[in-house]
C-alpha cells in the first residue's frame, strides 16, 4: 500500500494526519520561508507548500508527498512565525479582540509527476485576553513556532472566541481539503471531507464550516 510522506515536523499536522488512519512517515528538508514582495497570501502559501513538498521528493518514490504552509493575515499584513518573544507579544496584542484570516496552502505530489495545490481560508475572532495571559503564554514558549504566535488548540490560553470556516485549517492542516486531494490520487475514505474534519473539531467550534465567510477569503 502506498503511504503518505508528510513534509512537516509540526506536531499539530502530524496529529491531524494521524486521524485519517493512513500509513504515513515524516520527512523534512530545510526550506527558506521568506515571503516575496507584493506576494498575495494565497500565492505565498501555495508556493511555500509546494517548495516543502519538492524538497523531499525523490525520482524513484512511489509514495505521495503532502506538505502545508500556514500564515495569518491581519488587516492586510501577513504574520508568520514570530522571530522573538517581543514580536510574539506584539502579534498577540494586535490580534486581541479582532478578526483575522488564516490561510493554509496544501501541496500534494504523486508519481510520476502529478502536482496538486489548493488553499483553505478561515476567519478567526480572538477573545479579549489580558496582558498577563499574553505574557504567560509567550513565556511558555508555545507561541514561537506558530504563525500569528498562537495555537488555537493550546490548553490554558485558548485565544480564539469564534471561527467561520475550517477549524483544522487554523491548526495548520485543513483536513477537509487534505482528504479531497488524497481522494484525487486514489485514497478512499468512509466519510465526506467535511464529516472527517468535523470529527477533529472541538464541540465549541463544530458546525463552523457552514458559517458564511467574511470578505477577504
Amino acid at each position: 500500500m502506498r503511504k503518505v510522506i508528510l513534509a512537516s515536523s509540526s506536531p499539530r499536522r502530524r496529529e491531524l494526519l494521524a486521524t485519517l488512519a493512513l500509513p504515513y512517515e515524516i520527512s523534512t528538508a530545510p526550506v527558506e520561508e521568506t515571503l516575496l514582495e507584493s506576494e498575495s497570501p494565497k500565492d505565498a502559501v501555495r508556493r511555500l507548500a509546494l517548495a516543502k513538498a519538492k524538497a523531499i521528493r525523490t525520482a524513484d518514490s512511489q509514495d505521495v508527498i503532502l506538505a502545508a504552509d500556514t500564515i495569518v493575515v491581519f488587516k492586510g499584513k501577513i504574520l508568520g512565525k514570530p522571530k522573538d518573544e517581543s514580536e510574539a507579544k506584539e502579534m498577540l496584542l494586535a490580534l486581541r479582540g479582532d478578526w483575522h484570516l488564516v490561510f493554509t496552502g496544501v501541496a500534494l505530489l504523486a508519481p510520476p509527476s502529478l502536482e496538486l495545490l489548493a488553499v483553505e481560508c478561515t476567519q478567526v475572532l480572538m477573545r479579549d485576553y489580558s496582558l498577563e495571559e499574553i505574557e504567560a503564554y509567550v513565556n511558555s514558549g508555545k507561541a514561537m513556532d506558530k504563525a500569528g504566535a498562537y495555537g488555537v488548540q493550546d490548553e490554558g490560553f485558548r485565544p480564539v472566541a469564534e471561527i467561520k470556516g475550517c477549524y483544522t485549517n487554523v491548526m495548520g492542516l485543513p483536513l477537509c481539503l487534505t482528504v479531497e486531494l488524497l481522494g484525487k490520487v486514489g485514497f478512499d475514505f468512509e466519510a465526506s471531507p467535511v464529516q472527517i474534519c468535523e470529527r477533529a473539531t472541538p464541540p465549541e467550534f463544530k458546525g463552523s464550516h457552514a458559517l458564511r465567510p467574511l470578505p477577504g477569503c
